[in-house]
């Protein structure tokens, strides 16, 4: 096997930062020079580096404000790319899919802090409906979901899901006009948490079964409208 080059080995390590958290999504990494220093390379190596992931899709590079961290791995960057190209009911379909097999798992697998995050996100998901804050209500119905996918004990499954967040959060705004009687469902997302409280699989699987009909059927009316 070739020996990695010094760009590679580079890039490598960069790599390792984000894949870390060391350096998280939307942070801003260090400038050249200190890179330069920290990684006891050249000016020129740290750039073909930059360069190399921002082309990956891992970093971007904002002209006169520094390169930002867009995507936690190579999956995340490539599925960044392709869902800019995507429609939303792929992506919605995608979306339901892994949070209906996120379900049981999360009844089966959760620990005292899964269900602490998930009852603290479904709180202040309720809270927002009944303030009528619809940005605040978006955010936290996309969190809610996201902890109960991160309590299923599945990696991939949540790294994959943390990789189309941002469409997620882009479905549920974009379907906020079509929900009926009230925004998203809110019944099946206390039955979803109560199932996971209980550990009860089958009663989270038809809670996630109850919220796909809800969004199938607000994408129904949203296409009619158009």
């Amino acid at each position: 096997m070739p020996t990695p080059t010094l760009v590679q080995r580079t890039i490598g390590r960069i790599e390792r930062s984000i894949e870390s958290g060391e350096w998280a999504v939307g942070d801003r990494i260090p400038a050249e020079g200190q890179l330069v220093d920290d990684l006891g390379v050249g000016r020129n190596t740290v750039r073909e580096a930059v360069r190399a992931l921002c082309h990956t899709g891992l970093l971007e590079a904002r002209r006169g404000d520094g390169t930002y961290v867009r995507a936690a791995s190579d999956l995340n960057a490539a599925l960044q790319r392709r869902l800019r190209r995507a429609e939303l009911k792929h992506v919605l379909q995608v979306r339901l899919a892994l949070e209906r097999e996120a379900a049981p798992a999360a009844a089966s697998h959760r620990g005292e802090d899964d269900l602490a995050r998930i009852l603290s996100a479904l709180l202040a998901r309720r809270r927002a409906e009944e303030s009528g804050d619809l940005a605040a209500y978006v955010e936290k119905d996309v969190e809610f979901h996201r902890a109960v996918v991160a309590a299923s004990g599945n990696p991939l499954m949540t790294e994959l899901y943390e990789s189309i967040v941002e469409s997620v959060r882009d479905s549920v705004a974009s379907l906020l006009p079509s929900w009926t009687p009230e925004p998203l469902g809110a019944s099946s997302h206390d039955d979803l948490a109560d199932a996971i409280a209980r550990r009860d699989p089958e009663a989270a699987a038809e809670a996630a079964w109850a919220h796909t009909r809800t969004v199938e059927s607000a994408m129904e009316r949203m296409t009619d409208d158009q």
